[in-house]
């Protein structure tokens, strides 16, 4: 575990030093290092500019908050752990990631949690905790890859100090189990289930670093946004939390399927672990528990390369009292969500990473359409697929100055002539589709929401042909850019999630200046435009009638 102390200064520049730090979680008693640095002080009153890290971990494994996903526990629903077990623990640095491909010794005890915290912060101070949720497509990803340390430096510097907190979750295989027989076992969304867990940790423990466990806001991007965005769905999470930030992701932002739907990669995948051979299909738990985790993850990524679909190990429908009962277009449709607060967005550009740069003709942008609407077309019948995309082709036009990346007028850049209009398409599926009816299907239902859409000319990539692409907006969040005016966007978008982790309104006043956000209501669907020049309230109607359609049949998107 990960906890950050941020260092006191005076009206000078000083090296503030002490002793390491220690906090007692049930019969343990964790002990950190501290390093420390230099600030200076910017207020009137004797707290505390800036920082530095103190890192907590146990034995290079972590604080855990489930007990370790092995033997019989590997393919199970993970088990709360709230006391390390031991009574001292030598906490110096991140636990290990969960595993996933390429791996040169990879670790299924990593079921660990992380804090960062202001220097000096007692127990019981009553701190407002952020909780992040990492991305990866439920196949990659780790905590240690997010420093929150940005997030605390802001928090002090605006005098609203935060906690923030990640964790590690089970990914790929091990976490998001397919088929019939996870389903009839009950190891569907086992890596969900992790979250909740992780969060149920954060409930009972979160108090003894000085966080306050009644005002935790989860926030997370990509596949960390879709998880917690499934989360509101049916898992009680107003007693886990009370507000969140979802940063490109809602809950079909990838296509959502019943648990049974992706059986054959599952066949696939126990037909390439060894220790399987010769066992019956539909029994095949007990020698997958035993299997070496490197022979698991050889397997996932051979079934991986034989699936219909960019991510085959994902969250799926488990059914009436599982974690996403239903549909989720239709759990929105009829208000069976949590009413917490919560902002969300996406990038400009979100589809130029997901479709392929050599589409040059109708026909293969046909058949990458049929593909990306229902991988294999079991969702729903041909026919709806085929008229989906004929649809689609017809409102997206062959014009190049129309696609993805936006803005680029008729170039091309050397890629197929169809490049541009299936990541116009593709963007709008997965991700602004989903994100405008998340938005409306909660507003309708008094839930207080802000929209954003980021789309900062200074992050584009390079080369220009991804535009403002998926994940641009984490380098501003987390870290900071070198240059104006995407430094000062930077800060700005840290106040207002900050803002809005403390006060539920990114508009408290404190802190960089900055346009005020306008909520998003049923008769007035706005969102914030994060651009560094030009940060302002827009209309939420970009490309209105290719969206409109797209959420008018959501069944067919598998939405």
């Amino acid at each position: 575990m990960l906890l950050v102390l941020i260092a006191a200064a005076a009206s000078f520049t000083i090296t503030f030093c002490r002793g390491a730090p220690q906090v007692q979680l049930g019969n343990s008693i964790l002990t950190g290092t501290q390093n420390t640095g230099q600030t200076e002080f910017f207020g009137g009153e004797f707290f505390q500019r800036i920082v530095i890290i103190v890192s907590i971990d146990i034995d290079d494994t972590g604080i855990p908050y489930a007990e370790p996903p092995i033997g019989q526990l590997r393919f199970a629903p993970p088990v709360l752990k709230t006391d390390p077990g031991v009574p001292t623990i030598d906490a110096s640095k991140y636990g290990v990631s969960c595993p996933v491909g390429g791996q040169s010794d990879p670790n299924e005890d990593c079921l660990t949690i992380n804090v960062l915290r202001p220097l000096g912060t007692s127990s019981g101070a009553g701190l407002p905790v952020m909780v992040w949720i990492y991305g990866g497509g439920f196949q990659a990803g780790d905590a240690s890859q997010y420093d929150g340390t940005g997030f605390a430096i802001a928090g002090i510097n605006r005098g609203t100090p935060i906690i923030y907190v990640n964790f590690n979750y089970r990914l790929g295989a091990l976490g998001f189990p397919q088929g019939l027989e996870a389903t009839s076992r009950g190891a569907l969304n086992l890596g969900l289930k992790d979250m909740l867990t992780a969060l149920d940790w954060v409930q009972q423990n979160i108090a003894a670093f000085g966080g306050n466990p009644s005002q935790v806001t989860l926030f997370g991007q990509s596949a960390g946004s879709v998880a917690l965005a499934n989360l509101f769905l049916n898992s009680n999470l107003e007693s886990l939390a009370h507000a969140a930030i979802f940063e490109s992701g809602a809950q079909s932002t990838l296509p959502m399927f019943p648990g049974s739907r992706r059986d054959r990669d599952w066949q696939n995948f126990v037909a390439a672990v060894p220790e399987c051979s010769g066992v019956s299909s539909n029994d095949t738990f007990d020698c997958l528990r035993e299997a070496n985790v490197s022979t698991i993850l050889d397997a996932q990524g051979a079934a991986s390369g034989q699936a219909d679909e960019q991510f085959p190990w994902a969250p799926v429908i488990d059914g009436e009292g599982g974690t996403i009962p239903d549909l989720p277009s239709k759990l929105l449709a009829a208000g069976k969500f949590s009413r917490l607060p919560f902002i969300s967005g996406s990038n400009l550009d979100e589809g130029t990473q997901f479709v392929s740069t050599s589409l040059s003709s109708d026909e293969q942008l046909m058949q990458f359409l049929v593909n990306f609407i229902d991988p294999a077309e079991t969702g729903s019948t041909p026919s709806a697929v085929q008229s989906a995309a004929n649809s689609l082709l017809g409102l997206y036009p062959d014009d190049p100055s129309q696609g993805s990346p936006y803005g680029t007028g008729n170039n091309t850049f050397g890629l197929g002539s169809e490049y541009k209009r299936a990541a116009a398409i593709a963007g709008d599926i997965w991700f602004h589709s989903v994100r405008r009816a998340w938005n409306q299907a909660a507003s309708e239902q008094g839930v207080p929401v802000f929209a954003y859409l980021f789309a900062d000319p200074q992050a584009a990539s390079n080369p220009a042909q991804g535009g403002e692409f998926h994940c641009l907006e984490l380098g501003y969040v987390f870290g900071q850019p070198g240059s104006e005016p995407a430094r000062t966007l930077s800060a700005v978008m840290k106040d207002y999630w900050i803002s809005f982790a403390t006060s539920l309104n990114p508009n408290d006043g404190k802190g960089n200046s900055r346009p005020t956000w306008t909520q998003y209501m049923p008769l007035n669907q706005v969102v914030m435009q994060l651009q560094g020049s030009n940060t302002t309230v827009i209309p939420d109607t970009y490309r209105a009638q290719q969206i409109a359609f797209i959420n008018s049949e959501p069944a067919t998107f598998n939405h």
